[in-house]
């Protein structure tokens, strides 16, 4: 079933922020998202890796911890338009049964924790610290040239209480999958900031983190960071691409990290501003909607993800079997 979007939300979300992270080595981790993806080491200390984009004024978008155990996705951050807008967030939430915390974060403003109704642990921030812009820095540039965060997609056993939630905040609906002939959701396609997606959810066990993604100049970057990639022994890291998306028309190429974490880069989507504009529904059944050219994705591609800590993952409502490059291979 199609939600119902909330125009007038309790507090006002304006973007995806940054995506927190644990990793066991983080000399490998700063080598791989410096030379291997082409982001900015804003900071570093004993434990912690501070990266942005390079057009990002904001102090980070991706974090990378220390960890000795099992590398996971701790937090996913999206950005409120104020101070004020923590008071609100937490008001309403506790009026929903959500627990919020407020914790002091290193280089953000007022910051507000919470687990969303399927299990997700979230992250609100007010402001960051401010930090130059590397975008005309071009003898900087490195690899994929990733300018910006723009989006997560993260899986869930209901994709449908996780929309509506969403949709309430203010989040809108731009494309979604469902089965044939219905409005049953496997996927939703959200946004806040104008273009197709802040934020995914497609059905799986979770509640996982499937990737985080920035966006690249054009389409010859992303063929540069996979040579780049591949010169520095990350070939086989590649995890999907490159190939374009039916869902947000975008040419794309995922990555995995050292420790198993997702990255995509991507030349950005089309714009989703006009509010007579409808949302573009896809079929399950319609392979186009996940890749328009080229091989299907690998079965480590649709079923392995990053975990939340201390979250347990709940098998999908909905069932399915994916094609797969595996299973497609074996009748072609």
């Amino acid at each position: 079933m199609l939600p119902v979007w909330n125009r007038n939300p309790a507090f006002t979300i304006t973007r995806a922020s940054h995506v927190v992270l644990t990793a066991r080595d983080l000399d490998a981790s700063a080598h791989f998202y410096t030379d291997v993806i082409g982001l900015v080491l804003t900071e570093r200390d004993e434990n912690t890796l501070y990266f942005r984009g390079l057009e990002e004024a904001a102090h980070h978008s991706l974090v990378i911890k220390r960890t000795t155990g099992d590398a996971q996705a701790e937090r996913i951050g999206l950005r409120v338009q104020d101070a004020s807008d923590i008071d609100k967030a937490a008001e309403y939430l506790n009026s929903r049964g959500i627990v919020t915390t407020e914790p002091d974060v290193p280089f953000q403003g007022r910051t507000l924790h919470f687990t969303d109704p399927v299990g997700n642990l979230m992250e609100l921030c007010s402001s960051m610290d401010v930090v130059d812009r590397r975008m005309q820095e071009f003898h900087t540039f490195r690899s994929g040239q990733p300018q910006r965060i723009d989006h997560y997609q993260l899986v869930t056993h209901d994709v449908q209480t996780a929309t509506d939630f969403y949709s309430d905040l203010g989040f809108r609906l731009a494309e979604y999958t469902a089965t044939d002939g219905t409005e049953e959701l496997w996927g939703s396609w959200l946004e806040v900031k104008g273009n197709t997606h802040d934020i995914v959810f497609t059905n799986g066990t979770g509640p996982r983190l499937h990737h985080f993604a920035y966006t690249v100049p054009d389409a010859s970057c992303l063929i540069h960071a996979a040579d780049v990639a591949g010169s520095l022994g990350f070939g086989d890291e590649i995890d999907r691409g490159p190939g374009r998306h039916g869902l947000s028309n975008a040419l794309f190429l995922y990555l995995r990290d050292p420790d198993g974490h997702r990255v995509e880069l991507f030349n950005t989507h089309y714009q989703f501003i006009d509010l007579e504009t409808d949302p573009i529904r896809w079929d399950t059944s319609d392979p186009r909607r996940a890749q328009q050219w080229g091989m299907p994705a690998s079965e480590r591609w649709w079923f392995e993800a990053s975990e939340f800590p201390g979250q347990p993952v709940q098998k999908p409502l909905l069932e399915a079997s994916p094609i797969t490059l595996e299973s497609y291979l074996s009748v072609h």
